[in-house]
């Protein structure tokens, strides 16, 4: 099959929807398919053309407030024009998918939501709340629509009135469980991410004050780092927190095998793919209650909180900093790309 993949960021970008785009990009590939992805993450550099391990990426610039929505209506004209059998768009919380409903003529067409429901920034949850009616209309266009989480298909059936098939994210097992421990010379708690409001990392860094014997490693980018860094200043643990930017593919597993807890208090998630990661390299997992993030707690090595106190907080993380556990039956790349390529051929 010739399959299109609308995404509205792309690797090397980092996040858990480029992670997803790229995996099963790459494996529909190796499975004999003929696969090209389009995105609007190109930049200032002008739209260009890449090869990625047997993928085409086409990427084109965008106008991303607040590094939100991607407004980008170039990519109607690409799908209106890709000589492709299945179109897949991604992310209802970005343009790219609505362009590609408006693109994708008789063609078949996938979304996969990625919904979570809203957002705890201020611009983009006026943005959302703008682009409710037309996002309704894009996915309500998809002859399949995918969640990645139980949680997710409710909220989907809730807010949008349609029926989505569960396919949860996957993960690359032996990458994590057979991580060799990043070496430290202090204990270390891991959080790992985009560095935006709803993800929650203030919350870790205010409990950081009663876990003096932890430092905190923040693994990401993203437009909320230098309030992150003011706050740990002002809550007088800056030397505690280590900001470590973009991390590599490669040293990424050390960190989470090398880390006594991963902890995670973002407010929104339609899965929780870090968690994931960290429970297949044998780390605890401290979350926040409220979201698809609760699909965890069924896994041993799970703790919830369901507030953000700080005291709270960092009573549950030395709790789990205790535990050491063994996860055995995450879900697999190989099976998502067996599930997703079924839809492919029975939409």
């Amino acid at each position: 099959m010739r399959i299109l993949q609308i995404t509205p960021r792309y690797p090397p970008q980092s996040g858990g929807v480029e992670t997803h785009v790229q995996e099963i990009s790459e494996r529909l590939v190796e499975r004999g398919h003929e696969v090209t992805v389009v995105t609007a993450d190109a930049g200032t550099g002008g739209a260009h053309r890449t090869q990625q391990n047997g993928v085409t990426v086409h990427r084109y610039r965008s106008l991303a407030p607040n590094e939100a929505i991607h407004f980008c209506p170039q990519i109607s004209a690409a799908v209106r024009t890709a000589d492709v059998d299945i179109v897949h768009a991604h992310n209802y919380h970005s343009f790219p998918l609505f362009f590609a409903a408006l693109g994708v003529g008789s063609r078949r067409f996938v979304v996969t939501t990625h919904y979570h429901g809203g957002s705890a920034n201020s611009v983009r949850d006026r943005l959302l709340s703008a682009y409710h009616p037309i996002g309704r209309w894009a996915v309500q266009q998809a002859d399949e629509v995918i969640a990645v989480s139980e949680w997710e298909r409710e909220q989907l059936r809730t807010d949008f009135g349609v029926e989505a098939t569960v396919i949860a994210n996957g993960i690359v097992v032996e990458r994590f469980s057979e991580a060799v421990a990043a070496e430290r010379d202090r204990p270390y708690l891991l959080t790992v991410g985009r560095l935006e409001e709803y993800k929650g990392v203030q919350y870790v860094i205010r409990a950081m004050d009663s876990l003096p014997e932890y430092d905190l490693l923040i693994a990401g980018s993203g437009s909320y780092r230098e309030q992150l860094e003011q706050i740990a200043h002002a809550e007088g643990v800056a030397e505690q927190v280590e900001f470590l930017g973009y991390v590599d593919d490669e040293v990424l597993p050390g960190l989470y095998a090398g880390a006594d807890v991963y902890v995670t208090m973002s407010e929104f998630e339609a899965y929780g793919m870090t968690v994931a990661e960290a429970l297949a390299a044998g780390t605890p997992c401290v979350i926040r209650t409220g979201s698809a993030l609760d699909t965890w707690l069924s896994y041993s090595g799970v703790f919830a909180v369901d507030n953000t106190d700080a005291r709270s907080l960092a009573r549950i993380l030395r709790e789990a900093s205790s535990k050491r556990i063994y996860i055995d039956c995450l879900p697999t790349w190989q099976t998502v790309v067996k599930n997703i390529e079924s839809q492919y051929i029975s939409t």
